[in-house]
């Protein structure tokens, strides 16, 4: 991807305050109409770097640039770009139409144009009707999409958003992540979305840059972040995952932590620490000894099973690390009890061996 063809383009991008390092030498590339995802725990630098595109930081080291223009020392109001904030900062005393229109008014742009942008940003955000509603009147969801109407009318290249959808229960989360994807569908700009929530940016992103301590660890599609993650901290922040410790053998064997050899595919040197990354959805169970011949096992004890409607989740024990296997809650098959001896079982292709 070339700087011509990048909405943003971060290189080797560092913010230091004082003696802390918020965002340690970060490299990455947004694409143009890109649906971006920056994800990882509170306090790991995503929010200073969305901050830092938005221009309400300025880089300590390196390069930032939007569309090919370096913008890393230019003020807010001079780059193409929108940043929708979690607490939405709507004025109360305004009515929707009017916090829609605020950024055009103050622009001083013709008012027959401001009512006919006014219209079309309601309508993206399926605003329709609300117009003359305060926005205290409102909803946890339409203030959200009020908040989304005032970015969106100043026509940005690239939108920001910085945990937009923390303030709303599960549900209406859910429903605006739908909403929010196919928006941004619709317009088709470019979104770079913060947040901590991993569910969230599968759903969401075309690709996603997981952060921890500052540092960027890895930028991949959703599918390639879930299914080869670069190690121990990516693997157990997305999604749930079984993690066993052992150490590279030769480049297709680890020694697990029981002293057992299996196959496990890895380019890292010879005694190396890694982990064995077992997803419970990709975990297979059985009673000792009925284990598949072309799959590898542990044996523990079964401590208990945790009832999900349409799955359920079993947890065993070893002396050195504790399992969990995910299975469909459907009719007949192994069904095993609290204290049990299982084998809990993989094929090559099921696991993912990660830096530890």
């Amino acid at each position: 991807m070339s700087d011509q063809t990048a909405a943003v383009k971060l290189s080797a991008i560092t913010k230091r305050f004082g003696s802390v390092v918020a965002v340690d030498n970060v490299n990455v590339e947004i694409a143009d109409g890109e649906f971006f995802a920056l994800l990882g725990p509170s306090g790991c630098g995503k929010t200073t770097t969305l901050r830092m595109v938005a221009g309400l930081e300025f880089p300590t080291e390196g390069s930032l640039k939007i569309f090919g223009d370096e913008a890393g020392t230019l003020p807010p109001n001079k780059r193409p770009v929108n940043t929708v904030f979690q607490d939405y900062a709507l004025f109360p005393h305004m009515t929707v139409e009017a916090n829609v229109a605020f950024g055009l008014k103050m622009q001083r742009v013709p008012k027959p144009e401001i009512a006919d942008r006014v219209q079309e940003a309601i309508g993206l955000v399926r605003l329709e009707g609300l117009e003359h509603r305060r926005s205290q009147q409102l909803s946890g969801g339409q203030r959200q999409r009020v908040a989304l109407a005032r970015a969106l009318i100043n026509r940005p290249k690239v939108l920001l958003l910085d945990e937009p959808l923390g303030a709303l229960d599960l549900k209406l989360r859910q429903e605006m992540q739908s909403e929010l994807k196919a928006l941004q569908r619709e317009v088709g700009i470019t979104f770079v979305f913060v947040t901590h929530d991993q569910e969230e940016a599968l759903t969401m992103a075309d690709r996603i840059g997981v952060m921890n301590e500052g540092e960027l660890l890895q930028v991949g599609t959703p599918a390639e972040i879930y299914e080869h993650p670069v190690n121990r901290f990516v693997a157990d922040f997305i999604g749930q995952t079984n993690l066993l410790d052992a150490s590279v053998v030769s480049n297709d064997t680890v020694c697990l932590a029981d002293g057992a050899h299996i196959p496990g595919t890895s380019d890292l040197p010879v005694g190396t620490r890694v982990a064995v990354c077992l997803r419970p959805e990709r975990a297979g169970m059985h009673p000792p000894g009925e284990v598949p011949p072309d799959c590898q096992s542990v044996v523990g004890r079964l401590e208990g099973v945790r009832y999900l409607g349409n799955a359920l989740v079993y947890t065993v024990v070893l002396d050195w690390v504790r399992l969990e296997v995910r299975r469909e809650n459907q009719p007949g098959g192994y069904r095993p009890h609290a204290g049990d001896d299982v084998a809990v079982s993989w094929t090559l292709d099921a696991i993912s061996v990660v830096r530890a």
